[in-house]
């Protein structure tokens, strides 16, 4: 089916987005970009600009897409918020949800890998993880998008049954409990996952990707994601499910995840 988006919304696909009062967006895809805002006005209407395209899957409708995201006001260029930082991307379901015109216009039919800018009012440009409080919500803002990927909500192993906590616990390391032939998972990597937790020894699960509707990105890097992952994935295989142990705060307590690693986005 072939989607309309409002009148208002100006699509404008271009490789020298300098041109036509848009900022101009430097930088790596999945670092902070710099942001060059021009002088004048921003104008009124809300417009979408295609950066750079991407050569993974599209994006589409019912997909969660997970995005890095950057904001900075148009008026001084000052940073109103992103998630590079903390290197967790917004997650955005497209399942019916109420979705901003603008984002759906950003992040609907993009490959994954693909970079693009959104330059609106705050009130049209505030969206999922990005609420733009304290920012006046006519004052324009810059959103700079690295679209990670899309993914069916009940993404998983082709043809695996869905996780289970293993026998024999506690682990004393990673076990691999499904061999992924993927590519290998380099230290630093972007990895996308569904995974479970369970809590020892009351055997409780305390946090599942599947029961919040879908999958999670997290960066394999110390303090972007629990030590056992970092030590425990990082040589795994897209398309493995892995089971890791991480200590917990009390004397006895540990928490078993058990992860699907369904994408890996290496590092440079």
């Amino acid at each position: 089916m072939r989607l309309f988006w409002p009148a208002m919304l100006v699509l404008a696909t271009s490789c020298g987005v300098g041109d036509g009062g848009l900022p101009v967006v430097t930088g790596a895809f999945g670092a902070e970009p710099a942001v060059a805002i021009p002088a004048g006005e921003p104008g009124r209407i809300p417009r979408v600009a295609v950066l750079s395209i991407g050569d993974g899957r599209r994006t589409a409708p019912g997909d969660v897409v997970l995005a890095d995201v950057s904001v900075r006001l148009w008026s001084d260029g000052s940073r109103q918020g992103g998630t590079y930082d903390a290197r967790q991307p917004v997650l955005v379901s497209f399942d019916g949800r109420a979705v901003p015109a603008t984002w759906r216009e950003a992040l609907l039919d993009r490959p994954a890998g693909s970079r693009v800018l959104l330059v609106g009012t705050a009130a049209e440009a505030a969206g999922p993880g990005v609420a733009l409080d304290g920012v006046d919500p006519e004052a324009v803002v810059v959103v700079v998008f690295d679209v990670l990927g899309g993914y069916p909500p009940d993404a998983r192993l082709v043809g695996k049954p869905l996780p289970s906590v293993p026998d024999g616990l506690p682990l004393d390391g990673p076990r691999t409990l499904i061999d992924g032939s993927g590519p290998e998972v380099r230290a630093g990597a972007r990895v996308v996952v569904q995974y479970l937790a369970m809590r020892l020894p009351e055997r409780r699960v305390v946090d599942s990707s599947y029961r919040r509707g879908g999958p999670s990105a997290v960066t394999l890097a110390p303090g972007a994601a629990p030590a056992s992952w970092v030590s425990g994935l990082v040589g795994g295989h897209v398309g493995a499910r892995l089971a890791l142990t991480e200590p917990g705060r009390a004397a006895g307590e540990r928490t078993v995840y058990v992860i699907d690693i369904l994408d890996a986005l290496q590092p440079a």
